[in-house]
């Protein structure tokens, strides 16, 4: 099996565990309650939640990141690039944003490739040259073209529920059943505070593996994995020096983004995106630069 394919099963399995918490935690506060409508009413909440994420992401990532539509007399090879690069992947051209930010980062964003938007910051149009930005934009495109959104809107989604949930359960699940049951109230209480976090680390396993998988993608799409590369170091170090501020708004758009735009914070288990390193190894791989 080949990277991409295997990229795909493990997305699709990762996914499974997120539904399988969810429906768990919805069985066990059936079996406290002595109902089972828990199963049915959380079932339906993650998917109104997943619902309501994939259809209002690109509207939220925009609003967001303060981007503003551009036109092709404003940026020309912005608009040739991208057409190019769409023309060749036979898919249609995305919604075109530019945000006023110094930090260098894109991102690509919408429910499908007939409803989507690329967004690039003032920072990463001052750092890279053209070479470099074509890459950027092929992998941004190829999010689109992979449906990742939906995959991270899902996982998202299904997290935040999650986590909501076991802070129900926490003050007021089992709780009839527990007070003469010392090991339901163990289980309670281990449900209610690992649920999130593993709900979590999932999350961003998900977000690294689509990484990935863009990155392989885009650089075929582009033909170009040694700008990838290059691209993709010099964001790294413009990350660094100038990284993102930290609000509830950009943490809802950060896992989007080609590179964490809160550089340097976080530790690899708990980051929405994978080493930089071994992105960069793996794409010189690809040109057979190693």
């Amino acid at each position: 099996m080949n990277r991409p394919t295997l990229n795909g099963v493990k997305t699709a399995a990762l996914i499974g565990v997120l539904w399988a918490i969810l429906l768990g935690i919805g069985g066990m506060l059936a079996y406290g309650s002595g109902s089972s409508s828990f199963i049915i009413i959380f079932a339906f909440i993650g998917v109104a939640s997943t619902a309501y994420s994939y259809w209002n992401s690109d509207k939220l990532a925009i609003r967001a990141m303060n981007a503003q539509a551009v036109s092709e007399a404003q940026f020309p090879w912005y608009y040739e690039t991208v057409r190019e690069l769409a023309n060749r992947a036979g898919q249609p051209m995305p919604r075109l944003y530019v945000a006023p930010s110094p930090s260098p980062n894109a991102f690509a964003t919408g429910r499908n490739p007939d409803n989507a938007a690329v967004c690039v910051t003032d920072g990463i149009l001052d750092l890279l040259d053209k070479r470099e930005l074509r890459a950027v934009l092929g992998h941004e495109l190829m999010h689109v073209y992979n449906r990742d959104i939906l995959t991270s809107s899902i996982a998202a989604g299904l997290a935040g529920i999650i986590s909501s949930i076991s802070q129900f359960f926490l003050f007021f699940g089992m709780r009839g059943r527990s007070d003469n049951n010392p090991l339901a109230l163990v289980g309670v209480l281990v449900t209610a505070l690992l649920a999130p976090l593993a709900a979590a680390l999932i999350q961003l396993a998900v977000s690294r593996t689509r990484e990935y998988d863009a990155d392989h993608d885009g650089a075929e799409l582009t033909g170009d994995p040694l700008a990838l590369a290059s691209a993709l170091n010099k964001i790294s170090g413009g990350t660094a020096r100038t990284p993102m501020r930290e609000t509830p708004a950009m943490d809802s758009v950060s896992h989007m983004m080609i590179a964490n735009p809160f550089a340097g914070k976080g530790k690899a288990l708990f980051s929405t995106h994978p080493p930089m390193e071994d992105r960069i190894r793996r794409l010189e791989e690809m040109a057979g630069y190693r």
